[in-house]
């Protein structure tokens, strides 16, 4: 058999050009690269610049100044109730009435007794000045003008007696009207009419309870190395007060310390067993609003007057236990800066360390932004925080 071997070779190229073609359409080009994302905008603001003065903060509890419990001082039955539950009253007015019938009863028996030694004081005079008359007569006795003289002293005794049995005779009767002894509002009537009040000592009936009410005292605890910083700041001249340290006090769900007041007593040493040192401000309750036994919070001035920086408080990030402001820097670039916080002002954080006036503080995006990414800058003039929502 006879090969045409250029036939073969043509047909074995055709082939193989098939094939190569093949295997191309297999594998079309790469894609071109994706254009690169430009810097996110960010929105920053330069801080605010302030004088600032710190305040520290103590939980406090508010106490009546003055704080009375109404007791019967006589025996007997309760005969009216003079006032409404919780009622403010004035010093003298009518609380309880008790029966003073029996009280004026023994009164009058005082009276009639007074009545009768003051009769019995004034024979024993007459009888006692003419027993001298007959002594300088040689008529009578030095024993008889002893007698005489002597029954004298006893009337005078008993007149005394009798005066002071209707004296406490008038207290009993005046003890059945129960005053109230200073100004404030009373609690609730512990025993009502027709029942028996019992005057026995210690074990007295408890009618109710008057509290003052304007002004009132807030107690605090400060700790030991607060109280070594106060005098370290006094003696340094930075916290002038006029004699009077000035404190604050907030209620409640109050954010603001709206009552103020002033330091009138600071106890005479340290507890040994909390190391703190008891405080006691005052405060003016002309409405009502402080009510003993509340808790609040008081703040006094914690030092001298410092320039910060403020900015809000979601501009601040954590780190731990570290305080993290990011800034915008000249290459526009995030920069991290670890600060110190304090307090609010005007609704914007104090920021004591680690910020300049200068410097550009970044105010969203912080959930995607690190150190060292460029971004796009937007700046915007800062407000208080009353004045501006979170972005």
């Amino acid at each position: 058999m006879v090969t045409d071997f250029s036939a073969w070779s043509r047909i074995t190229r055709y082939a193989g050009g098939l094939l190569l073609l093949a295997l191309c359409g297999c594998h079309p080009a790469a894609a071109p690269a994706p254009p690169a994302q430009p810097p996110p905008p960010v929105t920053v603001a330069h801080p605010l610049t302030k004088e600032i003065v710190d305040y520290d903060e103590f939980t406090a509890r508010l106490d009546a100044i003055h704080s009375v419990d109404i007791r019967a001082r006589v025996t007997g039955y309760l005969q009216k109730v003079n006032f409404k539950d919780g009622a403010e009253v004035k010093a003298g007015d009518l609380l309880f009435i008790i029966d003073p019938r029996p009280y004026q009863a023994e009164l009058d028996s005082a009276g009639a007794a007074l009545d009768r030694a003051k009769t019995q004081l004034a024979l024993a005079t007459n009888d006692n000045k003419r027993a001298m008359e007959l002594f300088q007569s040689k008529a009578v006795s030095a024993e008889e003008l002893d007698t005489r003289s002597k029954n004298l002293q006893v009337a005078a005794s008993a007149m005394k007696i009798a005066e002071a049995v209707v004296e406490t005779a008038k207290l009993n009767l005046d003890y059945t009207n129960i005053t109230a002894p200073i100004d404030g509002r009373v609690g609730r009537a512990m025993v009502r009419e027709g029942n028996l009040v019992n005057a026995s000592g210690s074990e007295s009936t408890l009618l109710t309870t008057l509290v003052s009410v304007d002004p009132v005292y807030a107690y605090a605890d400060v700790d030991e190395a607060t109280v070594v910083k106060y005098q370290h700041l006094d003696k340094l001249g930075l916290r002038e007060s006029a004699g009077q340290i000035p404190c604050d006090l907030a209620i409640g769900s109050e954010t603001g310390f709206t009552h103020h007041g002033v330091v009138d007593f600071v106890n005479n040493q340290i507890d040994s067993k909390t190391g703190t040192l008891s405080v006691r401000g005052v405060f003016p309750n002309p409405d009502r609003t402080l009510i003993p036994g509340m808790f609040g919070r008081v703040r006094v001035i914690g030092s001298g007057k410092y320039t910060g920086m403020l900015i809000p408080d979601y501009a601040i990030s954590s780190d731990q236990d570290k305080k993290i402001v990011y800034v915008v820097g000249a290459d526009q670039t995030i920069q991290a800066r670890q600060v110190v916080a304090g307090q609010l002002v005007d609704g914007l954080r104090v920021i004591r360390s680690g910020l300049e006036a200068d410097d550009l503080v970044v105010l969203d995006r912080l959930q995607i932004i690190r150190p060292g990414m460029p971004v796009q800058p937007k700046e915007e003039p800062l407000k208080p925080a009353t004045e501006t929502a979170h972005p």
